[in-house]
């Protein structure tokens, strides 16, 4: 399955998916109940408040929103607790940070005691539809981990494999970017990129076709690879990008966004359900976005 635009894939969400219960810890905040009532007038999701319930209900009041229609649980001290804990009794599908700190949530979902890991590991994948391409494509992983080494990366890459699969693609093709196409010992990235191939080849990363190491204007285009005198089935055609750290894909991320006037959707996999966590400069569409694909990838 190819999907051209976010928005083809909210449509399949809303034809195809359930809906799917979200708890927002810290949710007295405007942009985030602008994103989460979207959301629910779309039929995509119900959803628990978590956090100043007096306020909470004021911002809703003021978005023309019946507060009545929502669970609003009032705690200031440790909303992100409540919401875990919710999530950890099976009583919410998706996790949305709202008005607390980054750390505190991730602290939180990592605790080997009260937290929701699944996974070896938590990384972010955001989904970008970007008028030069001709499809919806991942970029990963741009916001957790700093300088992962091939094991995390191997992790990174599984994580946003199961994300594509569970939106309906069909054995997602992944690149793992690096700035050149030759193995350089000097570069771990080609190092690593090369052995994400091999390990492919292996069937230990399953599910996916992998390349690299190749640069990003090879993976997007096929006459450069001609005339780099490089083949494969990947040319012109990649779903994921595998960024070599969080540096490059940070930035590559914010050009797109800014420079390539691409809409963009972005999560945290690798917990026991999606997490949306946004920037506070995220549009509220975005965030909405970012709901929708949650409520995808969420498990039934």
């Amino acid at each position: 399955m190819i999907y051209k635009s976010l928005d083809d894939i909210v449509l399949n969400i809303k034809k195809c998916f359930a809906k799917k219960r979200m708890v927002v810890a810290g949710a007295d905040e405007e942009h985030t109940l602008s994103a989460v009532s979207m959301a629910k007038k779309e039929g995509i999701i119900s959803a628990v408040l978590v956090g100043d319930a007096g306020h909470i209900k004021e911002i809703l009041n003021n978005i023309g929103e019946d507060s009545s229609e929502y669970e609003i649980i009032h705690n200031t001290e440790n909303p992100v607790d409540i919401a875990v804990q919710l999530i950890r009794e099976n009583k919410a599908d998706i996790l949305m940070k709202g008005n607390v700190q980054t750390a505190t949530l991730i602290k939180a979902v990592l605790n080997k005691d009260t937290g929701i890991m699944k996974g070896e590991l938590l990384s972010h994948i955001l989904f970008v539809q970007a008028p030069a391409y001709h499809k919806i494509f991942a970029v990963t992983d741009s916001a957790i981990i700093p300088n992962p080494n091939l094991e995390q990366k191997k992790a990174i890459l599984e994580n946003a494999v199961t994300a594509m699969l569970s939106l309906g693609y069909d054995t997602p093709k992944a690149a793992a970017l690096t700035a050149v196409e030759v193995v350089n010992p000097k570069m771990q990235e080609t190092v690593d990129a090369d052995e994400l191939k091999k390990l492919n080849k292996d069937n230990k990363i399953k599910n996916c076709i992998v390349e690299g190491p190749i640069s990003m204007d090879i993976a997007f285009d096929k006459e450069a690879g001609k005339i780099k005198g490089f083949t494969s089935d990947i040319l012109g055609e990649p779903d994921i990008l595998l960024m070599p750290n969080l540096l490059v894909g940070n930035i590559a991320v914010k050009a797109l966004r800014i420079f390539g006037q691409s809409t963009v959707a972005g999560l945290v996999i690798g917990a026991s359900v999606p997490i949306v966590l946004t920037s506070r400069s995220t549009s509220t569409k975005s965030k909405y976005m970012s709901i929708a694909m949650s409520a995808a990838i969420a498990p039934m």
